[in-house]
């Protein structure tokens, strides 16, 4: 007879000090729910947060999934203690496992083209392949070790590249970044941990699995990146680097085909194509202006603009955790358990402007991220240890069409806008591909800054002090008064944030997309399709769909879905 598998029960809210041994939670279970060692079967840790709203009492919040063994009431558990059914987080495809259809498998099949391998189009891409329709990769950019050669060798050197840099190559913008792993987009069907799972049999670890704010950092991405490519590979994709589309041939409002060239050989190949996904990223300029002129619709979008601010991570974590009665004297033990001090704070200005800060990165560096010759961009990244000096984190200020200038009309206008911006802080920085720096002390006071306080810079290649209040060619003026209103106000919640030796780092622009490829509406069929151009599906960030590495996957998965239901 075969044993019925057991139902598991979801229990959540459960507290335990941040020192408790690998014992305490089995026993903190079995005292919650009032039964017996041996009817709880067994139980796995769906999340685990933490709580320091008390710093006298920073604690772990557990939610737990838990089977139990037959003849335990489990209707008194649920209306005792609230327990409910752990929902079902399996992923299913639209078609079966790696045998749906073969590459010959349709009548006048033509293999799907998926373009960009950023964390949308590679999730597309091994969603496409999983089920059997092997698809053909495009990236503009370099191989994830190859790439990482190039940046670190702009950092280092300023030997900058346009088509290999932390905006453009395999896995992404998010490969130079934290790593972050969660998303506050609505999930139903579990998709973020189909990509999660991905990532573990790629080397990330398996907390990211239920910890709070998972990230894994960017030496760990590179090999996730790597995995990724060699699963689609395997299962019978192909990716070709270095080859940006050209052009795309569009007949009778329906996508034909692609024009790609090999960046380094020079050599030009169509592509016949009548599926595209559109994986570019928020800094595909050059393709946006292409896709526009061929008469994809585009539209403006709002996004933001500021700075990037860095403070001693030690400052980030006494404001956090303080002392706490079980690690008195000093938060590090707290650290030690939890990791380092992140935040998230938002000031709405008198001028009605919201100022709020943008990819926090504890323990980490502020990083040159331009994709464009004589432009300055900022970014932050850290690894999984977070053990760097400085925290930093965007201070940004949300900008809308009407603000792109007299052709704001342009649905490209918002680019022009953005590159004056990184053009400015260029010449600000010397023309050298350093950053413009101000002390908050002297941004707040309106002064240039002529000497840096205990509070060292980060940001390579190098940084040139100088006073970013100084005219609208550096941020307009009313991201200015708003961040100078903001600063104080954020000092109030984290003790230390507008101390005047912090550092604000110019410029951060690229925090979103500045246009959005619209799709179809969401009842139609074919709502991941562009609007007016059939076999188009533009996905993820530059495209408007997501705003983070998690969001991007999703959305690459589900438009990856919707692709291959076309063939059904």
């Amino acid at each position: 007879m075969i044993k019925p598998i057991l139902q598991t029960y979801r229990l959540s809210n459960v507290k335990l000090p941040l020192d408790h041994n690998s014992g305490a939670l089995r026993a903190k279970i079995i005292a919650h729910l009032e039964i017996r060692n041996e009817e709880l079967v067994n139980f796995y840790v769906y999340r685990r947060g933490y709580d320091a709203r008390n710093k006298s009492n920073i604690h772990f919040i557990y939610t737990l999934d838990l089977t139990f063994s037959e003849g335990v009431d489990i209707d008194n558990l649920v209306n005792k203690f609230k327990l409910q059914l752990t929902p079902d987080m399996t992923y299913r495809q639209v078609f079966g496992e790696t045998e749906g259809l073969s590459y010959t498998g349709c009548s006048g099949y033509q293999r799907p083209v998926v373009i960009g391998t950023g964390p949308c189009g590679l999730f597309a891409a091994l969603t496409l392949a999983q089920m059997g329709l092997r698809p053909l990769v495009v990236e503009r950019g370099q191989a994830v070790r190859q790439r990482t050669k190039d940046t670190w060798g702009f950092w280092r050197d300023q030997k900058f590249k346009e088509e290999s840099n932390v905006q453009f190559g395999e896995g992404g913008a998010g490969t130079f970044s934290d790593g972050k792993l969660w998303s506050q987009v609505k999930d139903p069907r579990h998709l973020g941990r189909k990509g999660m799972e991905e990532m573990v049999k790629g080397g990330a670890p398996e907390e990211i699995l239920y910890v709070s704010k998972p990230h894994v950092g960017t030496f760990r991405l590179v090999k996730i990146v790597e995995y990724l490519r060699g699963e689609i590979e395997r299962l019978g994709g192909e990716i070709r680097f270095s080859t940006r589309v050209e052009d795309i041939l569009v007949e009778k409002g329906e996508i034909r085909g692609l024009s790609t060239l090999n960046i380094y050989s020079g050599e030009k190949t169509e592509i016949n194509a009548s599926q595209v996904i559109l994986a570019i990223g928020h800094s595909a300029r050059d393709t946006f202006e292409m896709l526009h002129a061929r008469g994809v619709f585009v539209e403006p979008k709002a996004f933001s603009i500021g700075f990037r601010i860095e403070h001693p991570q030690g400052v980030i974590d006494r404001a956090r955790f303080g002392d706490n009665n079980r690690f008195p004297g000093h938060p590090q033990k707290i650290v030690e358990q939890v990791g380092a001090a992140d935040y998230k704070l938002v000031h709405h200005a008198k001028n009605g402007r919201s100022v709020y800060s943008f990819c926090m990165y504890p323990g980490g560096t502020v990083v040159a991220a331009t994709s464009e010759t004589g432009r300055v961009v900022t970014n932050g990244m850290s690894q999984y240890s977070r053990l760097e000096r400085n925290a930093n984190a965007g201070i940004v200020v949300g900008v809308e069409p009407s603000d792109f200038g007299a052709d704001a009309e342009n649905p490209l206008a918002g680019i022009a806008f953005q590159r004056n911006l990184e053009s400015s802080a260029f010449t600000l920085g010397g023309e050298s591909y350093f950053a413009p720096v101000q002390l908050v002390g002297d941004f707040l006071a309106g002064r240039a800054s002529k000497a840096l306080g205990d509070v060292e810079p980060s940001y390579k290649p190098g940084v040139l002090l100088t006073d970013l209040t100084g005219g609208e060619e550096v941020i307009p003026q009313y991201v200015i008064k708003a961040i100078q209103e903001a600063l104080p106000e954020f000092g109030k919640k984290i003790k230390g944030f507008d101390r005047p030796d912090s550092l604000l780092t110019g410029v951060e622009t690229r925090t979103s997309a500045p246009i959005r490829i619209r799709r179809c509406a969401e009842s139609h069929p074919e709502e991941f399709q562009s609007i007016n151009t059939r076999g188009l599906y533009p996905a993820g960030e530059g495209a408007g769909y997501a705003g983070g590495i998690m969001s991007a996957a999703m959305d690459g998965i589900k438009v990856a879905e919707a692709l291959a239901r076309s063939y059904i």
